[in-house]
């Protein structure tokens, strides 16, 4: 047993008499110490971070620690809002540090922070500082540098944008070739335009609008990705690129809304893009769905006899709040049984891929015990589901892999809810 910690008394204040609102606290009653050891801390690096635009949040944070518990990347290694202030008062340079790039901005911690510690605006002002002084994650600028590029993230031919709907069952009209107005413009985004799995959602949903008589259109080879992740990721430049160039598509034609495949884009489209001078009705796609259910489920036919847990994507559900339509959409399909996951609706929990995540899944390799898809793998199978329901782009590609990497191939499957109700619509 170590020996006790003899206390300073030199650094004691104490009056002897005192009387506080007709209280006697003489003597011990109001004893105190000087101001204690966190002021010995030097403030420069501190001052690094609360002197950028969108940074200044940072240094309200008092140490309670309710962000610690709630955060997907602490579930898996170590991390929080609270760990990071700490980290930065004991000398550890933000900027420089891999810390900064492990922020998934899935909004938990600011959801549960007495103080209003807002990551989500945080991150991005001090990841463009790093980006600006070369500190970034080399498949981070790989990303970067496709976007810039070619338009997207995966560094596909913007010419082949569209090319996945050639191949479709049913006409999918493309803006440019229509020259007139249509009811909803169908922003597809990048991964349901390029990869196997993400057009397969694609064509399903071109399926539903057309059986709805849904009228309309696609941007085609005119649309390029949202931008909102590389916003987010440090790269507030290439977002307005992206966007700027959006805009000018968006404003060539006519339409009564948006209809976004992308949770992503919901949340550019909504809060960000205003901030360039243009506004728009959008949704995302199951919320459009959701408000048709009673016309979409008499052409339901088959049942779907699975048991269905749902992921909550971070940027449809606490950034924007929408929970209720997913749930309302595969409630309806007939034969589903639905069980919730114990991590789900506000305190759901994160797949790993915002905020830059997505590209990062080998930097994060470094830095947790396991990737947080293959943790929401975990809890998917816990509840005995066949079947993990998503409403991301991002999210198919990431849980699929975690389900050949946690053995699990054979026991569950990941379907976007799109592909659910067209399974049943077919018969």
């Amino acid at each position: 047993m170590g020996s006790l910690r003899t206390v300073d008394t030199e650094r004691i204040k104490e009056k002897e008499h005192v009387v506080q609102d007709g209280m006697d606290i003489s003597g011990h009653w109001n004893r105190m110490f000087e101001q204690r050891v966190i002021w010995d801390y030097p403030t420069d690096l501190m001052d690094k971070i609360t002197s950028l635009e969108g940074g200044e949040s940072f240094g309200w944070c008092y140490q309670c620690g309710q962000c610690v518990p709630v955060c997907p990347v602490d579930i898996v290694g170590s991390y929080g809002p609270r760990k990071l202030f700490r980290q930065v008062q004991t000398g550890m340079d933000l900027l420089q540090s891999p810390e900064l790039w492990k922020c998934t901005t899935c909004m938990n911690c600011l959801r549960v922070c007495p103080k209003e510690v807002n990551l989500i605006q945080i991150m991005p002002a001090v990841r463009e500082q790093a980006v600006l002084e070369g500190y970034v994650p080399p498949e981070l600028q790989k990303m970067f540098e496709n976007c810039a590029q070619y338009g997207n993230p995966l560094g596909e031919s913007p010419r082949k944008r569209a090319d996945w709907a050639k191949n479709s069952d049913v006409p999918i009209p493309i803006m440019s070739q229509l020259n007139r107005p249509v009811q909803v413009l169908w922003f597809v985004s990048d991964y349901p335009s390029y990869l196997k799995r993400g057009i397969d959602a694609s064509r399903a949903l071109a399926r539903v609008f057309q059986a709805l008589g849904v009228d309309f259109g696609i941007l085609g080879t005119e649309e390029k990705c949202d931008g909102d992740s590389q916003r987010l990721a440090g790269e507030p430049g290439l977002f307005e690129e992206l966007a700027t160039h959006n805009i000018k598509m968006f404003k060539k034609y006519k339409f009564d809304k948006v209809v976004v495949t992308d949770p992503h884009a919901l949340n550019a489209f909504r809060k960000e893009y205003p901030k360039l001078g243009v506004r728009f009705d959008v949704e995302h796609y199951t919320q459009f769905l959701a408000a048709r259910l009673s016309q979409l489920q008499p052409m339901l036919r088959k049942e779907i006899r699975y048991k269905v847990t749902f992921h909550d994507p971070c940027y449809l559900g606490r950034h924007n709040g929408e929970y209720e339509a997913p749930r309302k959409l595969l409630r309806g399909i007939p034969g589903v049984q639905f069980t919730e996951m114990w991590r789900c609706k506000e305190n759901g929990y994160c797949c790993g891929g915002g905020g830059g995540g997505m590209w990062l899944d080998s930097f994060m390799a470094d830095h947790v015990s396991e990737r947080l898809s293959e943790r929401r793998v975990r809890e998917a199978v816990e509840t005995g589901a066949e079947v993990l329901a998503i409403c991301c782009p991002y999210e198919v590609s990431r849980f699929e892999d975690a389900v050949k990497s946690t053995g699990n191939e054979g026991r569950l499957i990941v379907r976007d809810i799109i592909e659910l109700i067209d399974e049943s619509m077919r018969g």
